[in-house]
């Protein structure tokens, strides 16, 4: 009878031991619902695509003939015959060299001049105003002026992305330097924090949430100037790519490169979100 006993309650144990599924329903579903929506549309897009430019006298090539004219730059993308006679790989990663530098700069000048207008009224009534007027300057509109200051190319099209990104940092870190609650304040008052140890502890994790929404819009613009920089700077780089397939009639080739385009952005935008989601613990929406 004990016997008996004993086994049933190890019978009756066993299921609360048993190991949890690593991958449950529901995470089934939801990973389901985050990646089917946008391939049916995707789907849908190709298809009405392929249908309006098979007609006579369409001006863009379908996606089957797409693929078929730029089968060697898709399967190919690490040639390298010197000069600008390169895979689309080292054009991409030329165009990306030039972005992280330009927008490293622009973050740490952002950054700071940011926290200098939401911290100080008299810089904020100072500064505010040419903040505004400047950065409604459309991006290449600085091209000229920066080829004729540093006259290459290079610093050119760096500094392009720089001012083109700096805005939406510069003016995100005001506001959330501003929105710093005044108890933060306060117990910094109270612990007599220094001014760099009231910035690294105050300042950047309260306004943390505000600057990488700000970075998120600033390496958005960061990709698309520099693309349109290269266009008319010349030399390696994506945008060169794309504007010297049109200047060889090689459409479907513009049309890859765009897509590849697309996809850095929108992996750029990602990366930046995570890492804001990682270091805000959640607070920054990824």
């Amino acid at each position: 009878m004990a016997l008996g006993t004993t086994l049933g309650r190890v019978a009756a144990a066993k299921p609360e031991g048993a190991r949890r599924p690593l991958v449950t329903r529901a995470a089934l579903k939801g990973l389901a619902l985050r990646i089917v929506p946008p391939l049916v549309v995707l789907a849908v897009f190709l298809l009405l695509w392929e249908v309006l430019c098979q007609r006579p006298g369409a001006g863009l090539p379908p996606p089957s003939r797409v693929v078929t004219e730029a089968w060697d730059i898709i399967a190919h993308p690490f040639y390298d015959n010197g000069g600008t006679d390169k895979g689309l790989f080292w054009h991409i990663s030329a165009s990306l060299q030039r972005v992280a530098l330009g927008f490293t700069l622009a973050v740490i000048a952002g950054v700071m001049l940011g926290t200098l207008v939401g911290q100080s009224e008299w810089a904020m009534r100072g500064l505010d105003p040419i903040f505004q007027v400047l950065r409604t300057i459309p991006p290449l509109a600085w091209l000229p002026l920066s080829l004729a200051a540093f006259r290459d190319g290079q610093p050119s099209a760096i500094f392009v992305i720089f001012i083109t990104s700096i805005w939406p940092i510069i003016i995100n870190t005001a506001v959330g330097i501003r929105n710093i609650p005044q108890d933060y304040r306060n117990v910094a008052a109270v612990l007599r924090l220094n001014a760099f140890e009231f910035f690294a502890k105050v300042m950047l994790p309260s306004a943390a949430p505000y600057i990488f929404t700000g970075l998120r819009i600033g390496v958005g613009l960061s990709w698309l100037a520099i693309v349109a920089a290269e266009m008319l700077i010349g030399g390696v780089g994506i945008g060169f790519f794309i504007w010297d397939a049109w200047n060889s009639s090689h459409i479907s080739e513009i049309i890859v490169a765009l897509v590849y385009v697309g996809v850095i952005g929108f992996v750029l935008d990602r990366l930046v979100a995570g890492l804001g989601h990682l270091v805000t613990r959640g607070t920054a929406t990824a």
